[in-house]
């Protein structure tokens, strides 16, 4: 790597640097005594009101209630919270709803929480989706009133995909009477997120994708939806999950989500103008090369390239030794060997799958990381695919 190049970080999907706005909120917590909220002394009556103020915020940029926000560890357990306590509950409430459906593009955390219901008696329904990862005009045959819970994916974290009818299709399955999740954990704070009119019951997100700290996350639960905590505890978050709440991260996710909400649009536009120049740039460099989803409505973050005749890790690694920061896919399955799950729900091959790069883009991003990528992406690619020629 050159001294004097600019290390690029392209991979803010997995995670995304913390806000120095956020962190300076977080300092007195940090520095200070973050008591224990449930304490009735003056110290954990100042920790309640942070995390009071913070649930307002969160609340606030979803377009709900304080008193519907569930703070949890981050976007796994509020995904897991919803699909196992929702499903679990709807089932308790009518024992003839036993089945729990999901879309094929969904992240780990969600597929991986239905899966984990199959023991306990619930068949599961994976809904295909189209070539965008998306639900496609057929999803519905797939719900009946036997449903306890469905989950859709608002957008998806590998191809950046939007499902701009996630209102629509959460109609259509309440109408069944099923409760319907949403992981939108990608998506809060790139786009406006309304929960109320999205429609849904469940929302989950989480702090680090939007320059917040990694471990505070939440967990939008309509009023009104019973939710099965996932763990026996002392009753906090009004009993829907147990444990001492995490004040420091707590006021980090509030900070940052009311960060977010008021660059919203402004960072949208600078984003997607870095998003499409460089889309633009491999485009008329790299032969043979495409993007996934590219076509309809996408978060302004987000490329997901498919470089055919090459291998992602090989590039990941050649980018890497340049201070070149991507991913190939998702990080939660980086380093293994089986293709994205998701690509293959899009109608990818695997090996096709496996040639895919991730490019996502965000706060820190400049024009000069396009340029940088602009110039070693191609000669990266170039080079892997004369290696496999060799």
């Amino acid at each position: 790597m050159n001294a004097h190049a600019r290390a690029v970080y392209a991979d803010h999907h997995a995670t995304t640097p913390l806000d120095p706005e956020v962190l300076e909120a977080m300092r007195p917590w940090l520095e200070g005594l973050a008591a224990n909220p449930s304490s009735s002394h003056a110290p954990g009556r100042a920790a309640r009101e942070a995390v009071e103020a913070a649930r307002t915020d969160v609340a606030r940029a979803l377009g709900v209630e304080p008193s519907e926000i569930v703070f949890t560890s981050g976007g796994t357990e509020a995904d897991n919270l919803a699909v196992r306590g929702g499903a679990r509950a709807a089932r308790e409430a009518d024992p003839s709803r036993t089945r729990v459906a999901f879309t094929a593009a969904e992240h780990a955390a969600v597929r991986e929480a239905a899966l984990s219901l199959r023991p306990d008696g619930f068949d599961l329904v994976e809904i295909r989706v189209d070539a965008r990862g998306v639900p496609g005009d057929g999803a519905f045959s797939d719900l009946d009133e036997r449903t306890a819970l469905v989950s859709v994916i608002l957008a998806n974290n590998e191809t950046g995909a939007v499902f701009d009818s996630l209102e629509t299709f959460t109609a259509r399955a309440r109408a069944l009477g099923a409760v319907v999740h949403t992981d939108a954990v990608q998506a809060v704070g790139k786009i406006p997120v309304n929960a109320r009119t999205l429609g849904v019951d469940l929302l989950a997100l989480t702090a680090h994708k939007f320059g917040g700290p990694k471990g505070a996350g939440a967990l939008f639960v309509r009023k009104g939806v019973r939710l099965q905590p996932l763990a026996a505890g002392g009753g906090q978050e009004r009993g829907r999950r147990g444990g001492t709440e995490n004040v420091v991260g707590i006021v980090g996710l509030g900070a940052a989500i009311r960060l977010a909400s008021t660059r919203l649009s402004s960072e949208a536009a600078r984003l997607t103008g870095l998003r499409d120049r460089f889309e633009a740039g491999l485009l008329a460099r790299v032969p043979g090369l495409e993007i996934h989803a590219i076509r309809g409505s996408r978060l302004p973050t987000a490329t997901s390239a498919l470089f055919p005749g090459t291998e992602a890790e090989t590039l990941v690694a050649a980018l890497d030794l340049q201070g070149i920061a991507v991913s190939a896919g998702s990080a939660c399955h980086a380093g293994t060997t089986s293709p994205s799950r998701v690509l293959l729900a899009l109608g990818r091959s695997p090996s096709e799958a496996r040639a895919t790069l991730r490019f996502s883009f965000g706060r820190t991003s400049r024009e000069e990381d396009v340029d940088r990528l602009l110039e070693a992406v191609p000669r990266a690619v170039e080079r892997a695919r004369e290696a496999v020629r060799a």
